[in-house]
């Protein structure tokens, strides 16, 4: 599976990124606007950089400019879509099965909130898509799903509606199961379980959930 890694504007810890990035290995590197900077830190080549540019130094993009191999989709400030949804319909096109943002979190909550609106499309073609920072790994799920307490991002795992209704949810392996349990926007009965097994599993019937691991 190709792996496509995003590093959009956001606010980004760096020591995370770095040591996240010591252990990980994609095939495509899209920066975006303000991710830039991060991008030249981190010491990563991109092949493609996406925005408006109206949040990167002139001297960064001067200096990735002068980087032939590297391809540019630019846009004007006023347009309709995000600089982030922008890269994530270029890595949906390059044909990437599993996209990981970083960068996505920790600024402007319409931003936040809006990239994770941006992970549906994705989950409608397929894809895996993940939001990351240092304490949360964001996404969503609209059927069947395994957990295991090695490989969690933390110690709590939340599941909040994105429909509307989310119907017939069953959890075993978990600190609070549930059964054949519906829940809606608007409640916060799923917040903050926790793996009582070394696997967990969940099910449900119809609906999609944002699905949280964190810790504090």
């Amino acid at each position: 599976m190709r792996r496509c890694l995003i590093i959009t504007g956001g606010k980004l810890d760096m020591s995370f990124a770095g040591l996240f990035l010591e252990h990980e290995r994609f095939e495509r590197v899209i920066a975006v606007d303000a991710g830039l900077e991060a991008v030249k830190v981190l010491g990563l080549e991109p092949d493609m950089i996406v925005g408006d540019f109206d949040t990167v130094r002139p001297e960064t993009l001067a200096y990735y400019r002068r980087r032939e191999h590297i391809v540019w989709d630019a846009h004007q400030p006023e347009k309709n879509e995000t600089d982030t949804e922008l890269a994530l319909l270029k890595a949906q096109a390059s044909g990437c099965g599993e996209i990981v943002i970083l960068g996505a979190t920790g600024g402007r909550m319409d931003h936040t909130l809006g990239n994770l609106h941006l992970l549906f499309p994705c989950l409608q073609k397929g894809i895996e898509a993940y939001i990351l920072d240092s304490r949360n790994k964001l996404y969503l799920i609209d059927g069947e799903r395994s957990f295991h307490k090695s490989k969690l991002w933390g110690n709590y795992i939340s599941f909040l509606p994105l429909t509307e209704k989310v119907t017939g949810i069953t959890l075993t392996g978990f600190k609070y199961p549930l059964f054949e349990k519906d829940i809606e926007i608007g409640t916060s009965l799923c917040i903050s379980n926790e793996l009582a097994e070394e696997e967990g599993r969940l099910t449900l019937r119809d609906g999609v959930l944002i699905v949280v691991e964190s810790h504090d």
